[in-house]
């Protein structure tokens, strides 16, 4: 461990219904991490979600004033009642939908291209190490 104040941790406790533990438990079990890891990670990623527009400068394409999460969230909500893990599922088919369209048009202005020698997408000029 280091010797930093600012790295040393300290216990943290919530008060969470049985269910949402078993949950919680469950999920963390099949990601292959601890109860106190999985929480740790749950609650940067949800903080994200919080943050002033000034925190974090938005992309172009995200709703002014708002989180494109948050209105993707709002979106599906109106349409019924979600689980966490339908929500999850949700908002993850969009981000690999957003992904997909950004590599093409990073590929179409050749700013991008995928390298199956290399494995994987690389910036043009480093295919061959330029």
């Amino acid at each position: 461990m280091s010797d930093d104040p600012s790295s040393e941790t300290v216990v943290v406790r919530t008060y969470v219904p049985r269910y949402q533990k078993e949950n919680w438990t469950a999920h963390a079990d099949e990601l292959d991490m601890s109860q106190s890891e999985y929480v740790r990670s749950m609650v940067q990623a949800g903080r994200k979600g919080f943050e002033s527009p000034t925190e974090q400068p938005r992309s172009p394409d995200a709703t002014p004033g708002g989180s494109g999460l948050e209105t993707q969230v709002l979106e599906l909500l109106r349409s019924g009642t979600y689980s966490w893990e339908e929500l999850l599922e949700a908002v993850s088919d969009d981000i690999e939908s957003q992904l997909d369209e950004t590599l093409e048009r990073l590929q179409a202005t050749n700013q991008v291209r995928y390298s199956g020698r290399h494995g994987g997408y690389t910036l043009s000029g480093d295919i061959d190490g330029n």
